[in-house]
Protein backbone atom coordinates (compact mmCIF):
# COMPACT_ATOMS: atom_id res chain seq x y z
CA UNK A 1 0.00 0.00 0.00
CA UNK A 2 0.73 3.41 -0.63
CA UNK A 3 2.58 5.55 2.03
CA UNK A 4 0.59 8.69 1.30
CA UNK A 5 -2.49 6.52 2.31
CA UNK A 6 -0.71 5.52 5.89
CA UNK A 7 -1.12 7.93 8.69
CA UNK A 8 0.51 7.56 12.01
CA UNK A 9 -2.57 6.85 14.58
CA UNK A 10 -2.15 8.84 17.71
CA UNK A 11 -5.41 8.07 19.45
CA UNK A 12 -8.51 4.92 18.67
CA UNK A 13 -12.10 6.04 18.58
CA UNK A 14 -14.07 3.45 20.51
CA UNK A 15 -17.57 2.95 18.80
CA UNK A 16 -19.34 2.15 22.13
CA UNK A 17 -22.16 -0.06 22.87
CA UNK A 18 -25.60 0.28 20.11
CA UNK A 19 -27.66 2.65 23.25
CA UNK A 20 -30.08 4.66 21.96
CA UNK A 21 -28.92 8.49 23.40
CA UNK A 22 -32.18 8.72 25.01
CA UNK A 23 -31.22 5.87 27.18
CA UNK A 24 -27.90 6.38 27.94
CA UNK A 25 -27.63 8.02 31.50
CA UNK A 26 -30.01 4.81 32.56
CA UNK A 27 -27.30 2.45 30.70
CA UNK A 28 -24.50 4.02 32.83
CA UNK A 29 -26.42 3.47 36.13
CA UNK A 30 -26.73 -0.20 35.02
CA UNK A 31 -23.74 -0.59 34.38
CA UNK A 32 -21.95 1.26 37.17
CA UNK A 33 -24.22 -0.83 39.33
CA UNK A 34 -23.24 -4.05 37.56
CA UNK A 35 -18.99 -2.84 38.06
CA UNK A 36 -19.26 -1.96 41.50
CA UNK A 37 -20.95 -5.26 42.55
CA UNK A 38 -18.26 -7.22 40.65
CA UNK A 39 -15.60 -4.98 42.20
CA UNK A 40 -17.41 -5.75 45.69
CA UNK A 41 -18.39 -9.28 45.33
CA UNK A 42 -15.00 -10.40 44.27
CA UNK A 43 -13.15 -8.59 46.62
CA UNK A 44 -15.67 -10.26 49.61
CA UNK A 45 -14.66 -13.76 47.89
CA UNK A 46 -11.10 -12.94 48.31
CA UNK A 47 -10.93 -11.39 51.74
CA UNK A 48 -13.04 -14.01 53.17
CA UNK A 49 -10.37 -16.58 51.91
CA UNK A 50 -7.58 -14.41 53.49
CA UNK A 51 -9.27 -14.20 56.97
CA UNK A 52 -10.53 -17.68 57.62
CA UNK A 53 -8.26 -20.44 58.23
CA UNK A 54 -10.68 -23.12 57.78
CA UNK A 55 -10.67 -21.75 53.55
CA UNK A 56 -6.68 -22.38 53.27
CA UNK A 57 -7.32 -25.04 51.37
CA UNK A 58 -6.37 -25.57 46.90
CA UNK A 59 -9.76 -25.17 46.06
CA UNK A 60 -10.57 -21.94 47.91
CA UNK A 61 -6.94 -20.91 46.86
CA UNK A 62 -8.13 -21.44 42.96
CA UNK A 63 -11.31 -19.51 43.78
CA UNK A 64 -9.09 -16.48 45.16
CA UNK A 65 -7.34 -16.46 41.97
CA UNK A 66 -10.55 -16.37 39.65
CA UNK A 67 -12.03 -13.91 41.67
CA UNK A 68 -9.07 -11.76 41.99
CA UNK A 69 -8.69 -11.99 37.84
CA UNK A 70 -12.61 -11.82 37.42
CA UNK A 71 -12.14 -8.46 39.55
CA UNK A 72 -9.21 -7.49 36.96
CA UNK A 73 -10.72 -8.44 34.24
CA UNK A 74 -13.83 -6.23 34.63
CA UNK A 75 -11.81 -3.77 35.34
CA UNK A 76 -10.04 -3.44 32.51
CA UNK A 77 -12.30 -2.50 30.32
CA UNK A 78 -15.70 -1.66 32.40
CA UNK A 79 -13.88 2.01 34.07
CA UNK A 80 -13.24 3.05 30.23
CA UNK A 81 -16.50 2.42 28.91
CA UNK A 82 -17.69 4.38 31.83
CA UNK A 83 -16.00 7.53 31.13
CA UNK A 84 -16.83 7.64 27.76
CA UNK A 85 -20.44 7.39 28.34
CA UNK A 86 -20.51 10.08 30.83
CA UNK A 87 -17.86 12.44 28.87
CA UNK A 88 -19.50 11.47 25.66
CA UNK A 89 -15.74 11.46 24.55
CA UNK A 90 -15.06 8.16 22.58
CA UNK A 91 -11.52 8.80 22.31
CA UNK A 92 -8.47 6.56 23.92
CA UNK A 93 -4.49 7.20 23.18
CA UNK A 94 -2.85 5.21 21.21
CA UNK A 95 -0.95 3.12 24.26
CA UNK A 96 -3.40 3.40 26.41
CA UNK A 97 -5.41 1.36 24.08
CA UNK A 98 -2.59 -1.29 23.60
CA UNK A 99 -2.55 -1.23 27.24
CA UNK A 100 -6.15 -2.08 27.60
CA UNK A 101 -5.59 -4.90 24.97
CA UNK A 102 -2.82 -6.39 27.03
CA UNK A 103 -4.23 -6.86 30.46
CA UNK A 104 -7.22 -8.18 28.79
CA UNK A 105 -5.92 -11.22 27.03
CA UNK A 106 -3.65 -11.52 29.82
CA UNK A 107 -6.65 -11.84 32.54
CA UNK A 108 -9.45 -13.29 30.38
CA UNK A 109 -6.53 -16.06 29.20
CA UNK A 110 -5.90 -16.50 33.06
CA UNK A 111 -9.86 -17.11 33.35
CA UNK A 112 -9.17 -20.16 31.31
CA UNK A 113 -6.64 -21.59 32.56
CA UNK A 114 -7.79 -21.42 36.66
CA UNK A 115 -11.03 -22.93 35.35
CA UNK A 116 -9.07 -25.78 34.36
CA UNK A 117 -7.39 -25.72 37.46
CA UNK A 118 -10.14 -25.83 39.18
CA UNK A 119 -11.97 -28.83 36.68
CA UNK A 120 -8.87 -30.88 37.81
CA UNK A 121 -9.30 -29.99 41.67
CA UNK A 122 -12.74 -31.29 41.77
CA UNK A 123 -11.69 -34.65 39.79
CA UNK A 124 -9.06 -35.46 42.56
CA UNK A 125 -11.51 -34.37 45.29
CA UNK A 126 -14.30 -36.96 43.91
CA UNK A 127 -12.19 -39.28 42.49
CA UNK A 128 -9.66 -40.10 44.54
CA UNK A 129 -11.05 -38.44 48.15
CA UNK A 130 -8.54 -40.36 50.42
CA UNK A 131 -5.25 -38.80 48.54
CA UNK A 132 -6.44 -35.71 47.83
CA UNK A 133 -4.37 -33.60 50.57
CA UNK A 134 -1.06 -35.58 49.13
CA UNK A 135 -2.19 -34.93 45.87
CA UNK A 136 -3.01 -31.47 45.93
CA UNK A 137 0.11 -30.53 48.05
CA UNK A 138 1.27 -26.74 48.39
CA UNK A 139 3.96 -27.79 45.95
CA UNK A 140 1.58 -28.62 43.52
CA UNK A 141 -0.79 -25.39 43.55
CA UNK A 142 2.21 -23.56 43.45
CA UNK A 143 3.67 -25.08 40.48
CA UNK A 144 0.06 -25.07 38.74
CA UNK A 145 -0.33 -21.16 39.44
CA UNK A 146 2.81 -19.35 38.69
CA UNK A 147 3.88 -20.81 35.57
CA UNK A 148 0.57 -20.15 34.16
CA UNK A 149 0.23 -16.57 35.29
CA UNK A 150 4.06 -15.96 33.58
CA UNK A 151 2.47 -17.76 30.44
CA UNK A 152 -0.74 -15.66 30.11
CA UNK A 153 1.93 -12.54 30.74
CA UNK A 154 3.92 -13.87 27.73
CA UNK A 155 1.11 -14.62 25.15
CA UNK A 156 -0.13 -11.00 26.25
CA UNK A 157 2.71 -8.99 25.53
CA UNK A 158 3.53 -11.47 22.64
CA UNK A 159 0.06 -10.06 20.89
CA UNK A 160 0.70 -6.89 22.16
CA UNK A 161 4.25 -6.50 20.52
CA UNK A 162 3.04 -8.46 16.94
CA UNK A 163 -0.37 -5.46 17.22
CA UNK A 164 2.40 -2.39 17.67
CA UNK A 165 4.81 -3.28 15.16
CA UNK A 166 1.74 -2.59 12.43
CA UNK A 167 0.54 0.26 10.69
CA UNK A 168 -3.19 1.90 10.78
CA UNK A 169 -4.97 3.71 8.84
CA UNK A 170 -6.96 6.76 8.77
CA UNK A 171 -9.96 4.97 9.55
CA UNK A 172 -9.47 5.26 13.29
CA UNK A 173 -12.63 3.74 14.84
CA UNK A 174 -12.85 0.58 16.82
CA UNK A 175 -16.21 -1.30 15.88
CA UNK A 176 -16.43 -2.00 19.89
CA UNK A 177 -16.52 -0.55 23.25
CA UNK A 178 -12.83 -1.84 24.36
CA UNK A 179 -10.09 -2.29 22.41
CA UNK A 180 -10.41 -6.22 21.00
CA UNK A 181 -7.47 -7.44 19.48
CA UNK A 182 -10.06 -8.55 16.45
CA UNK A 183 -11.26 -5.32 16.14
CA UNK A 184 -8.00 -3.58 15.56
CA UNK A 185 -6.60 -5.87 13.37
CA UNK A 186 -9.61 -4.61 11.01
CA UNK A 187 -8.07 -1.39 10.74
CA UNK A 188 -4.62 -2.09 10.23
CA UNK A 189 -3.11 -1.31 6.87
CA UNK A 190 -0.44 -3.79 6.60
CA UNK A 191 0.06 -7.24 6.56
CA UNK A 192 -1.94 -9.16 9.87
CA UNK A 193 -0.97 -12.81 8.63
CA UNK A 194 1.64 -13.58 11.40
CA UNK A 195 -0.90 -11.79 13.49
CA UNK A 196 -4.15 -14.04 12.41
CA UNK A 197 -1.29 -16.68 12.75
CA UNK A 198 -0.49 -16.64 16.35
CA UNK A 199 -4.27 -15.58 17.05
CA UNK A 200 -5.07 -19.16 15.86
CA UNK A 201 -2.31 -20.98 17.69
CA UNK A 202 -2.70 -19.06 21.17
CA UNK A 203 -6.85 -19.65 20.71
CA UNK A 204 -6.33 -22.95 20.18
CA UNK A 205 -3.81 -23.33 23.25
CA UNK A 206 -5.91 -21.13 25.30
CA UNK A 207 -8.97 -21.65 25.17
CA UNK A 208 -10.32 -24.69 23.25
CA UNK A 209 -7.63 -27.28 25.14
CA UNK A 210 -8.89 -26.10 28.31
CA UNK A 211 -12.51 -26.81 27.32
CA UNK A 212 -11.68 -29.93 26.04
CA UNK A 213 -9.39 -30.62 29.53
CA UNK A 214 -12.43 -29.54 31.15
CA UNK A 215 -14.88 -31.72 29.67
CA UNK A 216 -12.51 -34.73 29.81
CA UNK A 217 -12.21 -34.35 33.84
CA UNK A 218 -16.18 -34.25 34.41
CA UNK A 219 -15.86 -37.32 31.89
CA UNK A 220 -13.89 -39.21 34.20
CA UNK A 221 -16.11 -37.41 36.92
CA UNK A 222 -18.83 -39.08 35.71
CA UNK A 223 -17.40 -42.47 34.77
CA UNK A 224 -16.53 -43.05 38.15
CA UNK A 225 -19.67 -42.70 39.62
CA UNK A 226 -21.65 -44.71 37.21
CA UNK A 227 -19.30 -47.65 38.84
CA UNK A 228 -20.68 -47.27 42.17
CA UNK A 229 -24.07 -45.40 41.34
CA UNK A 230 -25.97 -44.11 44.25
CA UNK A 231 -28.18 -40.85 45.60
CA UNK A 232 -25.39 -39.75 47.86
CA UNK A 233 -22.45 -39.91 45.08
CA UNK A 234 -24.49 -38.14 42.99
CA UNK A 235 -25.54 -35.42 45.42
CA UNK A 236 -21.75 -34.97 46.12
CA UNK A 237 -20.98 -34.32 42.28
CA UNK A 238 -23.53 -31.72 42.66
CA UNK A 239 -22.24 -30.30 45.73
CA UNK A 240 -18.81 -30.24 45.28
CA UNK A 241 -18.93 -29.19 41.33
CA UNK A 242 -22.47 -27.39 40.69
CA UNK A 243 -20.77 -23.68 41.08
CA UNK A 244 -17.56 -24.65 39.04
CA UNK A 245 -20.31 -26.22 35.93
CA UNK A 246 -22.19 -22.93 35.85
CA UNK A 247 -18.93 -20.64 35.81
CA UNK A 248 -17.73 -23.15 32.53
CA UNK A 249 -21.06 -22.41 31.03
CA UNK A 250 -21.12 -18.85 31.28
CA UNK A 251 -17.52 -18.53 30.32
CA UNK A 252 -17.42 -20.48 27.53
CA UNK A 253 -20.82 -20.20 26.52
CA UNK A 254 -20.40 -17.23 25.39
CA UNK A 255 -17.00 -17.44 23.63
CA UNK A 256 -18.92 -20.51 21.81
CA UNK A 257 -21.93 -18.53 20.67
CA UNK A 258 -19.88 -15.32 19.49
CA UNK A 259 -16.48 -17.25 17.57
CA UNK A 260 -18.25 -20.39 16.83
CA UNK A 261 -21.78 -19.57 16.07
CA UNK A 262 -21.14 -16.44 13.44
CA UNK A 263 -24.46 -14.49 12.24
CA UNK A 264 -24.39 -12.26 9.60
CA UNK A 265 -27.32 -9.93 10.84
CA UNK A 266 -26.97 -7.36 13.18
CA UNK A 267 -22.68 -8.95 13.80
CA UNK A 268 -21.49 -5.24 15.96
CA UNK A 269 -24.62 -5.88 17.94
CA UNK A 270 -23.97 -9.45 18.57
CA UNK A 271 -20.24 -9.04 19.49
CA UNK A 272 -20.66 -5.50 21.70
CA UNK A 273 -23.76 -8.13 23.50
CA UNK A 274 -21.70 -10.81 24.14
CA UNK A 275 -18.46 -9.66 25.16
CA UNK A 276 -20.71 -7.67 27.59
CA UNK A 277 -21.65 -10.68 28.89
CA UNK A 278 -18.24 -12.69 29.68
CA UNK A 279 -16.20 -9.38 30.63
CA UNK A 280 -18.63 -7.64 33.04
CA UNK A 281 -21.78 -10.61 33.54
CA UNK A 282 -19.78 -13.43 34.29
CA UNK A 283 -17.36 -11.56 36.72
CA UNK A 284 -20.35 -10.25 37.96
CA UNK A 285 -22.40 -13.12 38.49
CA UNK A 286 -19.25 -15.84 39.84
CA UNK A 287 -19.18 -14.60 43.47
CA UNK A 288 -22.79 -14.85 44.08
CA UNK A 289 -23.00 -18.45 41.86
CA UNK A 290 -19.96 -19.55 44.67
CA UNK A 291 -21.17 -18.29 47.62
CA UNK A 292 -25.11 -19.43 47.30
CA UNK A 293 -23.99 -22.85 46.54
CA UNK A 294 -21.10 -23.34 48.91
CA UNK A 295 -21.67 -23.80 52.62
CA UNK A 296 -17.99 -22.93 53.32
CA UNK A 297 -18.08 -19.72 52.14
CA UNK A 298 -21.81 -18.95 54.35
CA UNK A 299 -20.00 -20.32 57.24
CA UNK A 300 -17.04 -18.16 56.73
CA UNK A 301 -19.01 -14.95 55.94
CA UNK A 302 -20.74 -15.63 59.71
CA UNK A 303 -17.44 -15.80 61.36
CA UNK A 304 -15.58 -12.98 59.92
CA UNK A 305 -18.51 -10.81 60.50
CA UNK A 306 -19.75 -11.41 63.67
CA UNK A 307 -15.79 -11.52 64.93
CA UNK A 308 -15.46 -14.73 65.80
CA UNK A 309 -12.08 -16.32 66.62
CA UNK A 310 -11.06 -18.64 63.56
CA UNK A 311 -9.44 -21.59 64.58
CA UNK A 312 -7.20 -23.94 62.64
Amino acid sequence: MNENNQTAISQFLLLGLPIPPVHQHLFYILFLAMYLTTVLGNLLIIILILLDSHLHTPMYLFLSNLSFSDLCFSSVTMPKLLQNMQSQDPSIPYVDCLTQMYFWLAFGDMESFLLVVMAYDRYVAICFPLHYTSIMSPKLCASLLVPLWMLTAFCAMMHTLLMARLSFCKNNVILHFFCDILALLKLACTDTYINELMIFIMGSLIAVIPFLLIVMSYARIIFSILKVPSTQSIHKVFSTCGSHLSVVCLFYGTIIGLYFCPSTNNSIVKKTTMAMMYTVVTPMLNPFIYSLRNRDIKEALIRVFCNKKIFL
